[in-house]
């Protein structure tokens, strides 16, 4: 039986250190200035190409050549064209040309996501507001169980007062709330996907009036700190439906061609006076 061989950490790093090198710029590549050149210009008509900025190693045998953009509607883009040969051949072919943003190109603000744009009061009649599983604000019911929890009061102590509500102030208030923009027959009530009585942020009154209002505890629901009534209901319901997918959209159709040029600089300061302003 042969011996088994094994390799020393030496050599192992070794191996490690050759598969993590930068690779050396191919000769041949590197050469193919004009045949990159004119692939950029083919991509850039009818606007020219720019002078060369420089060259570097994407692989082995892969070399992206740089040109500067001068597109007025590109201001500090450059042309990237990517040249490659096969192994031990000779003659150099363009892999791909595309336009890259330079340091100061100017760019599309980063996308934010519709959930995380949305404000206090951006909510309206037939609008969806998701609610995430595992959203902070909302616990399950059978869970809350602290002395902090909401307690019906059996009756009214009257404590530093010297009136309360009487009974019937008590009803003219449930109907004229009953009745408003906060009660079942508001155009985001019809609307609504449930009602606040089985929403996780509905906070019922206490004494009599628990049993049909409540107070609206989502910041983005346009009721909210409001009483609403039990069988009112917005499109912020805790249970509403399921977080959207991360993609809400395809990418955007930019219409690279359809854009106007202004001139700039002495010219344009004599077109301007020649026009009447000053």
């Amino acid at each position: 039986m042969s011996p088994t061989r094994q390799s020393s950490p030496a050599r192992s790093a070794t191996t490690t250190a050759r598969r993590a090198r930068t690779p050396a710029i191919d000769a041949a590549c590197a050469e193919a200035v004009d045949l990159a050149r004119e692939a950029a210009v083919e991509t850039a008509r009818p606007y020219p190409v720019g002078e060369h900025l420089g060259l570097r190693s994407e692989g082995d045998r892969l070399v992206t050549h740089d040109f500067e953009c001068l597109d007025p509607a590109y201001r500090g883009w450059r042309w990237a064209v990517t040249v490659t040969r096969a192994s031990r051949a000779k003659n150099v072919t363009v892999d791909e040309c595309v336009l890259l943003p330079g340091e100061d190109a100017l760019l599309a603000p980063q996308w934010v996501p519709w959930l995380e744009r949305l404000r206090p009061g951006d909510l309206g009649p037939g609008d969806l507001l998701p609610t995430a599983a595992d959203d902070v604000r909302l616990a399950a019911g059978l869970g809350q169980t602290s002395d902090a929890a909401d307690h019906q009061a059996q009756w009214e102590l009257g404590l530093g007062r010297v009136r309360v509500l009487s009974q019937e102030g008590r009803d003219e208030a449930a109907v004229r709330w009953y009745e408003g923009v906060a009660g079942p027959r508001a155009p985001i009530a019809a609307s609504a996907p449930a009602q606040c009585s089985t929403c996780g942020f509905f906070v019922p009154l206490a004494g009599e009036l628990r049993q049909v209002f409540g107070v609206c505890a989502n910041e983005y629901a346009p009721d909210d700190g409001r009483v609403v009534s039990a069988d009112h209901g917005c499109g912020a319901h805790s249970e509403a439906v399921v977080l959207p997918a991360a993609s809400e959209h395809n990418p955007p159709v930019i219409d690279e061609l359809g854009y106007d040029v202004v001139p700039t600089g002495p010219a344009a300061d004599e077109a301007e006076e020649a026009l009447g302003h000053s």
